[in-house]
This record gives C-alpha cells, sequence and structure tokens, in this order.
C-alpha cells in the first residue's frame, strides 16, 4: 500500500521569502499524523502543495500513491480538506451543502453525514450566515470528513470549538482510524495532537525539524521536582544523578528536573528528613519549545 502522503524535496517560495524548503516526508496509511508549528512555519503552504492548490518551486510530493501535480482531480476525489479559514455563503445551508457536494462525489447515502452533523450539534437546516463561527467551522468540518475520505487533511480544525466539541472532534478522528483511514492534522495546539496523534512532525521556519513518535515526545519530557528539608543538606549528590539537571538549592529547598530517574531522587531524598517533596509533571509544550529555543 502506498504512503498516504510522500514528499521530496518539495519547495515553495514567495518572491524572496520560503513558505517550505526542502520538505522530505512520509505519512503511513491509516495513521492520525500531526504536523505542529506556530503559525507562519509552514504549515498551511504544505497543505496547499499537497492538494495541488499552490504550484512548487521544487521537489515533489505524491498523495495516496499519486502525483499531486498530474492526479489533482483523483486527489481531491479521495480526500477531505479543512482549509484554516474558509468562507461560506451566507444563504445556504449545510444540508444544500452536503447535498451538493455529495451529488459532485456521486454520494446517494448521506446517513452518515446526517449523523455526523447530529454528533457536532449543527443545525442543518440554519443558513450559514447566521450560524455562530464555532457552528461554521464545524460545517467545514463536516464537508471534509461526510464522505469517509482515504485522507482528510485539516488545518486547524478545532478553531472555535468549545471543549465538549473538541472531544467529539477528537472522537470521531479515533474513529476514522479504526477503519482504517488517514488523518493529516495540522496544528499549534498541542494537547489535541497529543490525545490523537502517533507520529508528529515539527516545522519551524518553512523547514523540518523533526519527526518524531508521540511515545519518544512523552519520555522527553523532564520532570521539576521541589524538596524542601527540615535541615540544610549538601545538594551534590542531587547533582550528580545522571538524569537530572538545573539543580539550585536554597536555604533548605531544593528544585532540579529530572528525566527517568525520579526513583533514585526520591530514596535520596528519603536519607534525610523531608518536609515537603512535589514532583510536577510538565507539558508536551515544555518538549516542543526546546525545538524553538529562540522563542522559548
Amino acid at each position: 500500500m502506498p504512503a498516504a502522503v510522500l514528499t521530496y524535496g518539495l519547495t515553495k517560495r514567495y518572491g524572496r521569502r520560503t513558505g517550505i524548503e526542502s520538505l522530505d516526508l512520509e505519512v503511513r496509511p491509516g495513521e492520525v499524523f500531526g504536523f505542529i508549528g506556530p503559525n507562519g512555519a509552514g504549515k498551511t503552504t504544505t497543505i496547499r502543495l499537497l492538494l495541488d492548490l499552490l504550484h512548487p518551486t521544487s521537489g515533489k510530493a505524491q498523495v495516496l500513491g499519486h502525483d499531486t501535480r498530474t492526479h489533482s482531480v483523483l486527489i481531491r476525489h479521495k480526500t477531505g480538506y479543512l482549509p484554516g479559514e474558509f468562507g461560506l455563503d451566507p444563504r445556504v445551508t449545510a444540508r444544500r451543502l452536503v447535498t451538493h457536494f455529495a451529488r459532485l462525489r456521486g454520494l446517494t447515502d448521506l446517513k452518515y453525514a446526517f449523523t455526523l452533523a447530529q454528533r457536532l450539534e449543527l443545525d442543518l437546516d440554519l443558513p450559514c450566515g447566521r450560524q455562530s463561527r464555532g457552528n461554521r467551522q464545524k460545517v467545514g468540518l463536516l464537508l471534509a470528513l461526510f464522505h469517509r475520505p482515504e485522507l482528510a487533511v485539516l488545518d486547524e480544525p478545532t478553531t472555535g470549538l468549545d471543549p465538549l466539541m473538541q472531544e467529539t472532534f477528537l472522537q470521531i478522528v479515533r474513529e476514522a482510524q479504526q477503519e482504517g483511514r488517514t488523518v493529516f492534522l495540522s496544528s499549534h495546539i498541542l494537547s489535541e495532537v497529543e490525545r490523537v496523534c502517533e507520529r508528529v512532525a515539527i516545522v519551524k521556519q518553512g523547514r523540518l525539524v523533526a519527526v518524531e513518535t508521540m511515545q519518544s515526545l512523552r519520555e522527553r519530557r523532564r520532570r521539576r521536582v521541589m524538596v524542601t528539608f527540615a535541615e540544610p543538606i549538601d545538594p551534590t549528590p542531587f547533582a550528580m544523578l545522571p538524569t537530572v539537571s538545573d539543580v539550585r538549592y536554597e536555604g533548605s529547598t531544593l528544585w532540579l528536573r529530572v528525566g527517568d530517574g525520579i526513583d533514585a531522587v526520591v530514596k535520596l531524598a528519603a536519607q534525610h528528613t523531608v518536609n515537603e517533596l512535589v514532583v510536577e509533571q510538565p507539558s508536551l509544550d515544555e518538549v516542543f519549545m526546546t525545538y524553538y529555543p529562540a522563542q522559548a
């Protein structure tokens, strides 16, 4: 089975400005793949290149085994796309939009589309101009997913959704994967990426800086530890532990960061009288920011 997405040296320049530079990327069939980076990192440019909405300056890309330049119509038929920004005719209802696009795709069974709309709590018969921002986002999600595409390309999909609806969306993504479909999820919200993605690509200033499994990113998180002792101690043994860093000692309180060796820290602390021990698990955002030291 061909890769869901495959790029070779994919590059797009806008005059002197670079949108994306020499992108080599592979997304496996059936995975939920995160594409993360701050605004302006090149995420949307990459998506538009994959769907042949932009033409590359150099390099090439394949989607579902098809060249994006020569088979763009076929690719769009097999994919679902939610743009980061999109407009809707204020006079048209979501029902009419779904019916229209279903007809273009040759679909007659709209049971899944209506079920999806119900789960998203979307009024299909309210004109788009009278829908709230969050509900317009739901219309976009519905149009991207109602036909159960082989590949769903979603650019900032939870924009405008409340927390409960974000959870509903993530469950829909999980179900798509269980059915063997691929989801390419572009976002700057690390918490949603962490919950559904198996692997992530991290982009910075138009360049791919890493492709990581979520597990490897989680393992990189270094816990913050604060220990307050009943009496002054020598912090040197703590600083000597192999997974400990950023040791600071003041008064009778010790602060440090630790990777996998938390047991060693606790055992060492237990040699003294401890008044307080606090272990704080850092967020994935902190790991992510290690790729952006100048912005941290």
